[in-house]
């Protein structure tokens, strides 16, 4: 049977301005982003006007790809690709339980979670809805809870502990260590929990533990590569927060949002917007959470207002001064991780010097359960030092970001030393570059 010309997606091209081979190269670029490696030229994108269906992930990521150009969202009925999948409703209406339900059950079936892991970061999705209050405690609704023991304070406090176990896990060895022992953790105990009777005072605990649970599992999957899926666990995270009237859990989770999509090269007014509204929401929590979201603040006005950006930086600072939190995933921002977004800012500033320099006293400021986010720090201490011209203090921390590596399971980390191989080339004909180039081909190699 003769193929029908795809008219829709022919009109879209048309709408964005771009031929066939401008779209493939905004493909391309939309992928790396993601981590795929996508082969897709001219002649693709002829065959998918002519009527040819595109096989996932690559729907998911046309849709990104036009949605982004044209300025708002394109579906794939839009698109004339009737077989795009859609995995999970990503609307900020969608019901929350349900929707972890559906994520945590599709994470413990491996053909199920390749599905997941078939979708893409929605850079359009970012703007939230009015999220000028949280919802207010007295009118945040208990739901209607299934007959049975009534949950309390013991409940509660198990899914507290869970909260600073599973943390302290993904910090020591990354999100991929972690990540399907959440997932179980939410859908078999977690989950069933919030449908049971309780007072109204513990359902919004349970709501709140479970909102930090959850963000914890987007950051995890977001370390693991997995895009998509984080940002599906991090709008269920604060729409739980939000429901609950937690102002400081739905603070902590928009700037894990916006975190999220800056680092992976989102930097406008919308991912801006979103670290000023974490920011806001923070306005009366404790100095640590003030801290955490005004210090990313300031590496996103870094892009867009350099006064803007060393005010946010100083007043970040003196509010992490002023933090006597309890020892907490929630509770407490650690110096290393300060003096890592304070080097982040710096770097994007171009202030090479003050960026070493806030890089090392981060570094020198982790704690041993702190390995990744070490790792990763000294990662950016080689390739900044390299920049300088300190080619020997480079190779040292790369050399020891090896010696951990090997007890790490993170995509962040994996991303470091590929990006080494690159920054390393220009000086490999020294012995010593030459030396630490096999140390890394032989790590990285997958196993036969």
């Amino acid at each position: 049977m003769p193929r029908t010309a795809n008219t829709q997606l022919t009109l879209l091209l048309e709408a964005a301005g771009w031929g066939p081979a401008q779209f493939a190269a905004a493909l391309r670029g939309i992928a790396a982003e993601q981590g795929l490696r996508l082969i897709v030229h001219l002649t693709t994108v002829r065959r998918w006007l002519e009527g040819t269906q595109p096989r996932p992930p690559l729907p998911a990521l046309i849709l990104e790809c036009l949605s982004r150009r044209l300025g708002r969202r394109v579906t794939a009925y839009d698109a004339g690709l009737t077989r795009a999948p859609v995995v999970v409703d990503p609307a900020w209406e969608a019901d929350p339980m349900r929707k972890l339900a559906h994520l945590t059950r599709a994470e413990l079936d491996p053909h199920r979670r390749a599905l997941l892991s078939a979708g893409v970061f929605a850079a359009t999705v970012l703007a939230l809805p009015d999220q000028g209050q949280p919802a207010s405690p007295s009118t945040v609704p208990a739901g209607a809870p299934r007959p049975g023991r009534r949950a309390g304070a013991g409940e509660l406090e198990q899914l507290r502990t869970m909260a600073s176990m599973f943390a302290t896990g993904a910090d020591q060895h990354g999100g991929r260590h972690v990540r399907a022992a959440l997932a179980a953790y939410l859908a078999h105990e977690v989950t069933p929990l919030l449908d049971r009777p309780a007072r109204t005072d513990i359902h919004r605990g349970l709501q709140t533990a479970t909102a930090r649970l959850v963000l914890l599992l987007g950051s995890m999957c977001a370390d693991g590569g997995d895009h998509a899926t984080a940002q599906h666990y991090h709008q269920i995270a604060a729409r739980l927060a939000s429901d609950a009237g937690d102002h400081i859990t739905l603070a902590i989770t928009l700037r894990a949002m916006a975190t999220h999509a800056h680092d992976l090269g989102h930097h406008d007014t919308n991912v801006l917007n979103l670290a000023e509204q974490a920011d806001r929401h923070a306005h009366h929590a404790p100095p640590a959470v003030r801290a955490y979201t005004h210090i990313h603040l300031a590496v996103l006005h870094a892009h867009h207002d350099r006064h803007a950006a060393l005010a946010a930086l100083t007043r970040a600072e003196a509010l992490h001064t002023q933090s006597h939190a309890e020892p907490g995933p929630f509770t407490r921002y650690p110096a290393g991780a300060l003096h890592y977004q304070r080097a982040q800012a710096l770097a994007i500033l171009g202030d090479r010097p003050a960026t070493l320099t806030a890089l090392t006293t981060s570094l020198r400021l982790r704690t041993p359960t702190e390995q990744l986010p070490a790792a990763l720090t000294r990662a950016r201490l080689a390739e900044t030092h390299l920049r300088l011209g300190h080619i020997d203090a480079a190779l040292t921390h790369w050399h020891t970001l090896l010696d951990v590596y090997p007890t790490l399971t993170s995509t962040r980390a994996d991303n470091r030393l590929n990006a080494a191989i690159q920054r390393l080339r220009p000086h490999q004909r020294r012995p010593a570059v030459t030396d630490l180039l096999d140390r890394i081909t032989e790590l990285t190699r997958p196993a036969q």
